[in-house]
C-alpha cells in the first residue's frame, strides 16, 4: 500500500475519532445528565473486559468516587496514606495528566460502604469541583492549579456523608444532610464564596439533588431526605416547597423524567427490640447501652449523639421513640410535577412499599420503564407510569451485591455488581441479560457513559471501553 494511503487514512481515523471526543455528550456529575444515568450517544459495546475492547486502562489510588467528564478529561477522588487527592486523566489516552492533594483534617463516623472519597465531582468543562468530608470544598483548572478552597465541616452523619455536589447556574451546591444543623448552600464556582446557605429539616441522608425549570423558569434544586421533598430556588436558596412524601433514610438519588420524579428510601421494616439489644450488648446489666457497648454502630450512635438527650447512654425510651420515629415500610414513589401559578405542586402517581429492603443503587428510568436492582442481582422492571411490576428475576452470571447506580445508552443498560461483573440488559417488560462482562476487581463507582465510550472504575483501574 502506498505510503501517503496510508497516511491519508491514519490521518483520517484520528480526526474521526477527535471529532467524536469533542462532539461527545459530557458526563460531568454524578450518574451523568441532571443524575438520569442515561446517555444520548451511541456506538457503545456490549461485550468488554480487561483484554478484550480496551482503548486504554490506567491504575488508579483508591476510592469510591465515581468518574466524571469533560470534553478533554476524566476526573476522580482518591484516598490514601491520609490524604485526600483530585486526579484528573486525558480523556483520549488515558495518561495521568496530573493529582493533587491535601491531608485529612479529620476522622468521621461512616459506613464501610461508604469511603472518604466516595463523594463524586462536578466538572463544568475546564475546571473541577470535589467535596471531601474530612477537609471542605477544592477547585483545580484544567492544568491541576488549586483555584480556590473552602474548609467545611466537621459534619455529624453516622454513616457519613453521601450527597455529591451539582453545579447551577454558575454556582456549585452542596446538600449537607445531618444529625444535627443540616442545610443547603451554594458557593461562587469562581472564587468559593459562599453565596447563600438555608437550614434544613432534613436530617441524615445520602441522595444527589436535582435541577428542575418548571415552564423554562428559575432552576429549583429538589432534593430528597427525611421523610421530606424540597425544593429551592437556585438564587436564593429560598424554600419554595416542602412535602412529607419521603422515606426516613433517602440513600438511592432521585431521577427526574420529564415532569415525574420518582425516589426511593428506606424506614425500619422489621426493627430490633431493645431487649434483643440488650441481650447482644448490655455488659454491665444496667439496662442502657454505654460506648463500649454498643462500639461503633451508626444507629445506636446516632441515638446515643444526637438523637436521645445526648448524654452518650442509650436508655430504653429514647431508643423506642427513635424506632417509632422511623418504622414503616420502604418506599418508592413516584410525583407528578404540576405548574401552579409561578411556582408548582406535586401529584403522588403510585408508590410501592413491597420487596424493597437491600436496594442501595438509584433506580433508572428508561423507555417509560423504571428499574431497580436488589443485592443478590435480583432486578425489577415497573411501568414507570403506574407502578405495576413487569418482570422481576435474577441477573444470571452476577448474583452479587450491588453499591453502583444503573446507567443506560443506545438501547442497553449496564449494571456493575460489587464483585466486579458488568452485566448488560436488553430494556422492556421483558428485559433480558446479554452479556456478563467480568473486571475480575470490586467495583462501587458508578461508570460514565459518553461518546461510544465506558468510562468504569475498579478497585484499582480506571477503564475505557469501546469498539
Amino acid at each position: 500500500m502506498d505510503w501517503r494511503y496510508r497516511w491519508a487514512i491514519t490521518f483520517v481515523l484520528a480526526l474521526l475519532a477527535a471529532t467524536q471526543t469533542l462532539s461527545a455528550e459530557e458526563w460531568s456529575r454524578f450518574r451523568g445528565p441532571n443524575g438520569s444515568g442515561i446517555s444520548a450517544d451511541k456506538g457503545f459495546p456490549t461485550e468488554f473486559g480487561p483484554d478484550k475492547n480496551v482503548l486504554w486502562r490506567s491504575a488508579v489510588r483508591p476510592g469510591k468516587s465515581s468518574p466524571v467528564l469533560s470534553e478533554r478529561h476524566v476526573f476522580l477522588t482518591a484516598f490514601a496514606d491520609e490524604k485526600l487527592y483530585t486526579q484528573c486523566f486525558d480523556r483520549q489516552t488515558g495518561k495521568l495528566l496530573w493529582e493533587k492533594s491535601v491531608a485529612r483534617e479529620r476522622k468521621g463516623l461512616t459506613n464501610k460502604l461508604n469511603d472518604p472519597a466516595a463523594l463524586t465531582p462536578v466538572a463544568d468543562g475546564e475546571n473541577v469541583y470535589v467535596f471531601f468530608e474530612d477537609w471542605g470544598l477544592l477547585s483545580y483548572d484544567a492544568a491541576g492549579k488549586l483555584r480556590w478552597k473552602t474548609p467545611l465541616g466537621p459534619f455529624t452523619n453516622t454513616q457519613g456523608l453521601g450527597i455529591s455536589p451539582i453545579l447551577v447556574d454558575g454556582l456549585v451546591v452542596l446538600q449537607i444532610s445531618q444529625a444535627v444543623d443540616s442545610y443547603i448552600a451554594a458557593f461562587d464556582a469562581a472564587n468559593g464564596e459562599t453565596v447563600w446557605k438555608v437550614s434544613q429539616q432534613e436530617k441524615e441522608g445520602w441522595a444527589t439533588p436535582l435541577l428542575y425549570r418548571p415552564n423554562g423558569g428559575e432552576a429549583q434544586i429538589l432534593t430528597v431526605g427525611s421523610r421530606l421533598f424540597g425544593a429551592h430556588g437556585a438564587k436564593n436558596g429560598q424554600r419554595t416547597l416542602s412535602e412529607s412524601t419521603m422515606a426516613m433514610a433517602m440513600v438511592a438519588s432521585p431521577v427526574l423524567e420529564s415532569d415525574t420524579l420518582y425516589a426511593f428510601g428506606y424506614n425500619f421494616e422489621k426493627p430490633v427490640p431493645f431487649d434483643a439489644q440488650l441481650k447482644q450488648r448490655d455488659k454491665d446489666g444496667d439496662g442502657k447501652l454505654a460506648p463500649d457497648e454498643y462500639a461503633e454502630n451508626p444507629f445506636l450512635t446516632s441515638i446515643a449523639q444526637y438523637r436521645g438527650n445526648r448524654d452518650g447512654v442509650v436508655t430504653r425510651e429514647e431508643f423506642e421513640r427513635v424506632i417509632k420515629q422511623s418504622s414503616g415500610p420502604s418506599r418508592l414513589v413516584a410525583m407528578r410535577l404540576e405548574q401552579d401559578g409561578e411556582g408548582f405542586r406535586t401529584r403522588e402517581l403510585w408508590h410501592d412499599e413491597k420487596s424493597l429492603m437491600f436496594v442501595i443503587p438509584s433506580p433508572l428510568v428508561y423507555d417509560g420503564v423504571l428499574y431497580y436492582v436488589k443485592n443478590g442481582g435480583i432486578l425489577a422492571a415497573m411501568d414507570a407510569g403506574t407502578g405495576k411490576i413487569l418482570k422481576r428475576g435474577r441477573l444470571d452470571g452476577a448474583i452479587d451485591p450491588y453499591s453502583a447506580s444503573p446507567v443506560a445508552a443506545e438501547g442497553k443498560i449496564y449494571f456493575a455488581s460489587e464483585k466486579g461483573r458488568i452485566v448488560v440488559l436488553k430494556p422492556g417488560a421483558d428485559w433480558e441479560v446479554v452479556a456478563v462482562n467480568d473486571l475480575n476487581e470490586e467495583i462501587y463507582a458508578t461508570p460514565a457513559l459518553s461518546g461510544g465510550s465506558i468510562f468504569a472504575r475498579t478497585a484499582e483501574n480506571l477503564y475505557r471501553f469501546g469498539k
